[in-house]
């Protein structure tokens, strides 16, 4: 009989620290909705203490989920706590707890005398906080998971004692992660198999893999270690996630599918709802899905040669090894215009997987009336980009009253702003090196400040004449970064939306405010 792979999915954790994506509670609870469409078996909900709004989202997706829900926490008493206070009302709930076992992050992390003087004293501390962290979570639910950071690189001998070691005091499920995406699948491979042979309670935990992507390994590696005794895989969608990101959700649950010749096993995904997470993930993060990206990329179903079009036309199958419709690609553009009333936007809203409330559906009602006037015709992109816009859960305290900037190659930049605050209206004009140098000039004199600008970028989310346009950036204020995102048929007036979001989201960032500073190199979670 074939077996089941797990599949434990982390967008909403480690997807979430890919650089530049930020998720809002309200984005967190959106995707975990779609997830469960999904049907994944975990939902990695977030990293409740390191901060308020990860503790709120990781609750509010464990109040309302079916699914089991996993909080990652570190080996410390405190963080095991606060998960599990986030955790609470979960019906299925998971307390994921992690430590370093590598020599390089032992000695890295743990280099002060005061851990030990020599390694050996330092890895003794480190299996024993393992043991104690995994049997204190223990206390609070059945389902503890443990994970050996960067177990891809650390000694087999020493990862098989502390594996043991955390089965002993009630690890359920036992993770291997390729950390830093070091290994190669024979030898990821391998490292499973022996782990397998050398730890004596193995069968008494269900082994998972969670790899990262640094060397394009990320799926390879998790299809070797099903082959060699995991099943469970830890990926994300569209393989987002640190750095190169994590095991592609997608890549891996369809390779399961088309090569059922050669990996015998099946997960109970709902293929066909892929490609409306994928689209769904796109759009609250701001990551754009590469075109040639495997399974979701807009050129995953494209033909140009002559050959293949040929081909295609004589037997799709001839270059294609899964059906469009199989991953949820519809060929078929639904096309919404002004004259389009709310009951069918709700419903098409529900089909691409959004759920929006009432009072959320008459802001995203204005939207498309207003982008409605702007293209004549809206199509399933168009929705998707606007529920990944920020309208529905930014603060508000800054908003755009008006905004006109004159350019011309004759003629000096110039911008002119109305902001309004609930208490106050701002106006001001500046010049600029450009239209946007002017208009951003404009604002820094309307709200007397002077953030400098680390980074910009401008893209075109859909096609076509009248295509949206997307803006990021990154701004410095003081000791703070605060990162905007602002989409419009105009980039200049999407540059003003990305700026003032970012000082709409103006929130702490300096991480020891929620962290004891001999852990914020661990702050940024790999595995």
């Amino acid at each position: 009989m074939k077996e089941k792979i797990i599949i434990f999915d982390t967008t909403l954790r480690d997807g979430e620290q890919s650089p530049g994506a930020s998720l809002s509670v309200h984005d967190k609870l959106e995707i975990a909705r779609q997830l469960s469409r999904l049907n994944v078996d975990v939902i990695e909900a977030g990293f409740p203490v390191s901060s308020p709004a990860q503790f709120e989202a990781v609750k509010r997706i464990a109040d309302e989920s079916d699914k089991i829900i996993a909080a990652l926490c570190r080996a410390k008493e405190y963080d095991i706590k606060i998960a599990n206070d986030a955790l609470l009302n979960a019906r299925h709930p998971r307390i994921h707890t992690f430590s370093s076992t590598s020599d390089i992050h032992i000695l890295g992390k743990f280099g002060d005398s005061k851990y030990g003087a020599s390694l050996s004293e330092k890895r003794n501390m480190v299996l024993q906080m393992s043991y104690d962290a995994v049997a204190y979570a223990k206390t609070f639910t059945d389902d503890v998971e443990y994970s050996a950071e960067d177990a891809g690189r650390t000694d087999i001998g020493y990862l098989a004692e502390i594996i043991e070691s955390v089965i002993e005091a009630g690890a359920t499920t036992v993770n291997i992660p390729d950390t830093t995406g070091y290994t190669f699948p024979s030898e990821f491979g391998d490292k499973i198999r022996e782990l397998k042979s050398r730890v004596s309670n193995i069968e008494k935990a269900i082994i998972s893999a969670h790899c990262h992507n640094d060397l394009g390994l990320a799926v390879a590696n998790s299809l070797a270690a099903i082959q060699n005794g995991v099943r469970q895989i830890e990926c994300t969608i569209n393989g987002i996630g640190e750095r190169a990101g994590n095991a592609s959700l997608e890549e891996f649950v369809m390779a399961l599918r088309v090569r059922k010749d050669i990996v015998d096993f099946y997960t109970e995904i709902k293929t066909t709802e892929i490609y409306n997470t994928s689209r769904m993930v796109s759009g609250f993060t701001g990551i754009i899905v590469q075109p040639n990206k495997a399974i979701v990329g807009d050129n995953a179903f494209s033909h140009e040669s002559g050959i293949h079009q040929d081909g295609m036309l004589k037997n799709k199958f001839t270059y294609e090894i899964m059906t469009p419709e199989s991953v949820g690609v519809n060929k078929t553009k639904i096309i919404l215009g002004r004259h389009s009333g709310r009951h069918g936007l709700s419903a098409r809203l529900k089909e691409l997987g959004y759920t929006p409330t009432e009072d959320e559906m008459q802001k995203v009602y204005e939207s498309f009336l207003e982008l409605a006037d702007k293209k004549k015709e809206v199509f399933d992109d168009d929705l998707r980009v606007l529920m990944g816009d920020d309208v529905l859960t930014q603060s508000s305290f800054y908003k755009i009253e008006y905004l006109n900037v004159t350019s011309g190659t004759a003629a000096i930049p110039t911008a002119t702003v109305r902001i309004k605050t609930p208490e106050n209206v701002f106006e001001e004009s500046s010049t600029g090196d450009g239209p946007v140098d002017a208009l951003f000039n404009a604002l820094d004199r309307a709200l007397d400040i002077k953030p400098t600008v680390e980074s910009y970028s401008v893209r075109s989310v859909t096609s076509g004449r009248q295509a949206l346009g997307e803006v990021t950036l990154r701004l410095k204020l003081g000791n703070k970064i605060l990162n905007g995102r602002g989409l419009s048929t105009d980039i200049i007036e999407a540059s003003g939306k990305a700026y003032l979001q970012a000082l709409n989201n103006n929130k702490p960032q300096k991480l020891d405010e929620y962290f004891d500073l001999e852990f914020e190199n661990q702050i940024r979670v790999r595995g």
